[in-house]
């Protein structure tokens, strides 16, 4: 028995020195992105894009659908979601490969503004740095603002103007709920989820959307199908 304390002793040691090692050295690479160019000058360049749109151009009911389909606790973290990635640790075990990433919109900002598509644990580590650091510079609402300026819908849309004048012939604060809806499904997977490409997939990523804000609260179930029904 105490051979099975010691070796539990010893497991329970390494994991806590690697774990440190990789906190560590996630550390230097969030310090160094930072000290080549700054979060203020980063937000500065995504701002100066012709296409930027602010948050109060944007439809209510596409907001709502982003934070309620790629980050529910969006509003009650601050940066990292730890039951999110606690949950996407066990889903990940079970399915013996990675399968979920647990990212929160701020973690993806940060990787979209200094990071590459890299899976590891020092770059994990370096974004949840560079999201912490966010969330303290800027308020819950310009962290989305800047979220749904950087990220990629496909057909070579890089911001949700383009993607908005691309897929529907419309400024984004014209997209009706259907619309709206649809659009913030598309990032999770732009390849599979674009309208233009699989327009099946692209309504049942939209039916998952509204699943989601039905069960945060943004929609009732009879609004939910308004929408589907009304497109």
């Amino acid at each position: 028995m105490k051979h099975i304390k010691r070796l539990l002793v010893l497991i329970f040691l390494c994991i806590v020195c690697v774990a440190g090692y990789f906190t560590y050295r996630g550390y230097q690479r969030y310090e160094a992105a930072v000290d080549e160019i700054s979060i203020e000058e980063k937000i500065g360049e995504i701002k100066s894009n012709p296409s930027y749109t602010t948050y109060d151009e944007l439809p209510k009911t596409y907001l709502e659908a982003v934070v309620a389909v790629e980050d529910k606790r969006f509003y009650k973290h601050w940066g990292v979601d730890i039951i999110s990635v606690g949950r996407a640790i066990k889903n990940n075990i079970q399915a013996g490969k990675l399968v979920e990433g647990g990212s929160t919109i701020t973690q993806q900002l940060a990787k979209n503004l200094y990071f590459n598509q890299e899976q590891s644990i020092e770059r994990k580590a370096a974004e949840a740095f560079m999201a912490f650091s966010l969330e303290n510079k800027y308020s819950k609402k310009e962290i989305l603002e800047f979220y749904v300026n950087t990220i990629y819908f496909g057909d070579g849309y890089y911001c949700v103007a383009d993607a908005s004048r691309g897929y529907f012939g419309k400024e984004p604060n014209q997209m009706s709920d259907y619309e709206s809806t649809m659009l913030a499904g598309v990032p999770n997977a732009p390849s599979a989820y674009a309208p233009t490409v699989n327009p099946e997939l692209a309504k049942e990523r939209q039916e998952k959307v509204l699943r989601s804000m039905v069960k945060e609260k943004y929609l009732t179930q009879e609004q939910a199908s308004q929408i589907v029904e009304g497109q």
